[in-house]
């Protein structure tokens, strides 16, 4: 048996990188998946992981989108134990005053607003089954500062508070909801920044090296699983030892 074994889950952002690795590690430990991406990706990373796993197409700044992903999940597995709003974007890379204010409202709408959808239309379906466990994708952008990236910054702090507020509202009714905090990991968002913008990052980080997918997923399991059953609230780093010092 699975660590996630009889567990359904959903995971946004599930089309590459971090949420698709998560999607996989999830499958392969027993759970049930629904995998929300808007991109069309996320119907290779279902084929992939087989009948555990159920594709949708889908945005999550959209409160119709995130409850059909719930009303998903239901359908097809018979409920909701686990969330891991992952989705997110970058926005620009420009100063705060030349920062175009449709970017702003785009990058809070999906970073920000999406995880409070997310967890709004979630945590009923959790309640339902008596209890769950909520994952976030915040930043180490949400801890310390990084030039040119106000709406990147600003959506991941609000996750990283909205983290902690849902948690200590829920954590007497059986729904724990943590953070994972990453630096500078590989994937499509980070291969779409100045390069040297990531070597900046890469040098402050105290590892040397630029983070896997897989250790993100590594995280995201032990978060959704009952080993963690004690644990909410927390934020994360995983980002080599860049926050530290």
């Amino acid at each position: 048996m699975g660590r996630l074994a009889g567990k359904v889950a959903v995971v946004t952002g599930a089309g590459s990188g971090m949420g698709a690795a998560t999607v996989e590690r999830f499958c392969a430990e027993g759970a049930k998946v629904v995998a929300v991406d808007w991109s069309g990706n996320e119907e290779d990373v279902a084929r992939h992981c087989g009948a555990s796993c159920v594709p949708m197409r889908g945005d999550v700044s959209q409160a119709e989108s995130v409850e059909q992903m719930v009303a998903l999940a239901i359908e097809r597995f018979g409920g909701l134990d686990i969330l891991y709003n992952n989705a997110g974007i970058q926005g620009p890379i420009v100063d705060t005053a030349e920062y175009d204010e449709d970017d702003f409202d785009k990058v809070i709408a999906v970073n920000l607003k999406g995880v409070f959808l997310g967890m709004k239309y979630a945590i009923p379906a959790m309640l339902e089954r008596g209890g769950g466990s909520i994952i976030n994708t915040s930043s180490m952008a949400s801890l310390v500062s990084f030039p040119g990236m106000s709406g990147y910054c600003a959506s991941k702090g609000g996750v990283s508070m909205l983290t902690k507020l849902t948690a200590a509202e829920y954590a007497a009714r059986g729904i724990r909801v943590n953070a994972i905090l990453p630096g500078a990991i590989d994937t499509g968002m980070t291969q779409s920044m100045p390069k040297d913008y990531i070597d900046g990052a890469v040098a402050a980080t105290l590892m040397g090296r630029i983070g896997r997918p897989d250790e993100i997923a590594s995280l995201a399991l032990f978060l959704a699983s009952d080993e963690s059953s004690f644990i909410t609230g927390t934020l994360t780093p995983v980002d080599g030892g860049y926050t530290i010092v």
